[in-house]
């Protein structure tokens, strides 16, 4: 999820960085790097310096190369300010702080404006591994067998541990009609699998929802479709898939829906849903919460902390719902449903979610470089925070192999069950 709010604004310590190489680079290679860093410093830099940062060692290291190296001809020193600023961002050891060189900063402004081409399928950083979030509804990746929680060993026979995770994304994706080869290692297994997976335009759907079956017609032979379980107990289900800019208005058709139903009960399904806007989790929130309540709170460090809370639409009282969740659901879906259980509003039931909660920032650095930097973290109303070991469902439901080989949903059978008692 982006905070666009300071888009524009430089980080003051990375500015420094920059202003450090680019000054350096014209005061001339060949002087010893203890004159270039006192003629670096002397500029006024963007923001002081703490007292033990020396750059000396840095710079040192710079002349040793320019003259020892035996390929240093053959070397693009701005590649190699560019991976000065790439291994700056990888020492605060966060994943979804990085570097976006030219290359990498045209892709990502392609896939913000949803023009992007792949196998359909968020990925993230989990225990230093490269882990599938969730693959997309109706995606490549989802048809191919891919699913949350599966590790990427190799990308095209290269090492995922060898990739940034921005790297490895734009390794993924590619034109529609090439094909990119997966290997995977999945929990509980102890043979790696290899996926082959032709690309293609991803259009992500926003959500579906269970009718009420007297309302359904089947598309083949034109009966009446069958009552599902949730249905044959007065259970509505909403499946929500992202949280886009449409989700707010999908949901809110969702929500008609289910009063002219006649049902009284909700299922939220946030299963395999990777996230998105925050203001679209605010605004879903904000059905079911009073006006005022807390949604989540974004800590921005040193005691700083912006608290976003619900519009009060409210128009439920004494709903009787569930939220079911599992490794997939990451981000805005991990602050809507920490929301609704810590208000007292639902109950999660299935597997621990991801564990995607901080919010980043796109800074421009140069005219076609840009920082993507995590500014802050999510906390739930009661405090916790979603970053740091994910959120627990009340009631852990596991998903077997044998449940899914036998078109079994343990974890929709649980709800139901719960929601009939109510």
């Amino acid at each position: 999820m982006w905070n666009w709010k300071k888009l524009g604004l430089f980080i003051g310590a990375t500015a420094l960085l920059g202003a450090v190489f680019f000054v350096g680079l014209y005061t001339g290679l060949r002087l010893p790097a203890e004159n270039k860093i006192s003629k670096v410093l002397s500029q006024n830099p963007p923001a002081p310096l703490p007292d033990e940062v020396d750059f000396a060692a840095f710079w040192q290291a710079w002349s040793i190369a320019e003259q020892k190296f035996v390929d240093i001809d053959k070397i693009e020193r701005q590649d190699m300010v560019y991976g000065a600023i790439s291994g700056l961002l990888k020492s605060m050891d966060d994943p979804y702080t990085v570097f976006f060189t030219p290359e990498d900063n045209k892709a990502f402004q392609e896939e913000i404006k949803g023009e992007f081409q792949g196998v359909g399928m968020e990925v993230g950083i989990r225990k230093e591994i490269l882990t599938v979030i969730a693959p997309l509804k109706g995606s490549p990746a989802e048809r191919a067998g891919i699913r949350a929680g599966d590790k990427i060993l190799k990308i095209d026979d290269k090492s995922s541990a060898d990739l940034t995770l921005e790297e490895a994304v734009r390794t993924i994706r590619g034109e529609k009609g090439t094909k990119v080869k997966l290997v995977i290692i999945r929990n509980g297994e102890d043979d790696s699998r290899t996926f082959e997976i032709e690309r293609a335009v991803i259009n992500i759907p926003v959500l579906d929802t269970d009718n009420n079956a007297s309302s359904k017609i089947s598309k083949e032979n034109g009966k009446p479709v069958e009552e599902t379980d949730a249905e044959k107990n007065g259970i509505f289900v909403i499946k929500l898939y992202n949280f886009s800019e449409t989700s707010p208005l999908k949901f809110r058709e969702a929500l008609r829906q289910f009063i002219l139903s006649g049902n009284k009960k909700l299922i939220l399904d946030l299963r395999n849903n990777p996230g998105g806007y925050l203001e679209a989790a605010v605004d879903i929130a904000s059905w079911f919460l009073p006006q005022g309540d807390i949604v989540v709170t974004e800590d921005f460090g040193k005691g700083e902390k912006t608290d976003h809370r619900s519009r009060g639409y409210n128009i439920f009282k004494d709903l009787p719902m569930v939220v079911l969740v599992n490794e997939g659901s990451a981000s805005a879906s991990e602050i809507l449903a920490g929301a609704l259980r810590d208000h007292g509003k639902a109950r999660l039931i299935g597997q621990k979610t991801f564990g995607k909660g901080s919010v980043q920032e796109l800074l421009p650095l140069t005219a076609d470089t840009s920082l993507k930097i995590t500014i802050a973290k999510w906390l739930t109303p009661n405090g916790t925070s979603i970053s740091e070991k994910g959120l627990e469902p009340d009631i852990n439901v596991e998903f077997k192999k044998e449940d899914m080989d036998a078109g079994r949903d343990p974890v929709m059978e649980k709800a139901i069950e719960v929601l009939k008692s109510r």
